[in-house]
């Protein structure tokens, strides 16, 4: 059975592990192991995702199941290049591993995300999604995000083309 809770600094390295986990089956094939050895750490190390289970700017939910971290979301400040309100926040993960896909961990993940933004006064939420990444785009779009750009996402020594998407809540 699935169940959900915050995040604490003890599930550090098994939220690094699972985001680590869920990046390579989702990408495999796109990035060279180079620009991935230098990507992973950096994003899901302790200057990174397992860093930011203990700031207070971030907040993150995780999905287990038998206790074993299966996914997450991390909501934070928005870290965009641009003008935005002081309202914003930004979705920065929404991971699931494989094995679990298709169990409604990212739809109760997301429902989680928007709750609480909605409980903390955002007036938006931001998020970017790799352009090829279609499954996710569909799960954003019936969401209600939009699609409002392009936004270069770097790994290692590549130069992603990501879309840019907002709802407004």
């Amino acid at each position: 059975m699935i169940a959900y809770r915050p995040a604490t600094p003890a599930d550090a390295a098994e939220v690094s592990a699972v985001a680590t986990r869920a990046y390579v089956e989702t990408f495999e094939g796109l990035y060279r192991q180079g620009d991935l050895d230098a990507f992973l750490p950096a994003a899901f190390g302790p200057a990174g995702l397992q860093g930011h289970l203990s700031h207070p700017a971030y907040t993150v939910q995780v999905a287990t199941d038998r206790d074993a971290i299966v996914g997450f979301a991390k909501l934070g400040p928005v870290v965009f290049p641009g003008d935005w309100p002081a309202g914003a926040i930004e979705l920065h993960q929404l991971y699931v591993v494989g094995s679990h896909l298709g169990a409604g961990i990212g739809p109760a993940l997301m429902d989680w995300a928007l709750a609480t933004a909605r409980g903390r006064g955002c007036t938006e939420m931001l998020l970017s999604v790799y352009v090829d990444n279609h499954r996710a785009k569909r799960f954003y779009a019936r969401r209600g995000f939009v699609d409002i750009g392009r936004f270069d996402f770097r790994v290692g020594s590549t130069v992603d083309e990501d879309r840019l998407m907002r709802l407004v809540l």
